[in-house]
């Protein structure tokens, strides 16, 4: 195995690699992979995306949205399940972070099947989190 780490950008990372990884983590089921221009759009507005090759195949990408001075959001993280457990989702988190800067706080929501695994790579759970769905916005009493 020839692993290989390095920060790309759209269009060099093609949507359709994105895809393909996305599909082999399992990640594919909450991410809008039917409307490959909101994975274009996606990419093309993440601040750091971060990837993984196996000689030449991507088999691991984070994607995030920072500010660099304060908080960065490691809104996708996905490694192809034949390659888990060899430490790619821990470096590759690790190397968002230092792209981001140490100094900011690395913000990131679980995967439901992925919950266990965030403690096992250094990063605690916060209890308050809150959203609002996509769609028009409920009526407040």
């Amino acid at each position: 195995m020839a692993l290989t780490y390095q920060r790309e950008a759209y269009p060099a990372l093609d949507v359709e690699e994105f895809i393909d990884v996305l599909v082999r983590s399992t990640l594919a089921e909450r991410r809008p992979i039917d409307r490959p221009d909101a994975l274009r759009g996606m990419l093309a507005n993440a601040d750091v995306i971060l990837t993984a090759r196996d000689d030449g195949r991507l088999v691991g990408v984070s994607r995030a949205l920072t500010d660099f001075h304060f908080c960065t959001y490691l809104s996708d993280l996905a490694v192809d399940v034949a390659f888990q457990g060899r430490g790619i989702g821990r470096e590759l988190i690790r190397l968002t972070h230092e792209a981001a800067g140490r100094h900011t706080t690395l913000i990131l929501l679980a995967a439901p099947k992925a919950r266990t695994y965030y403690p096992h790579v250094g990063m605690t759970p916060h209890e308050s989190c809150w959203t609002i769905p996509p769609g028009p916005r409920p009526e407040t009493p």
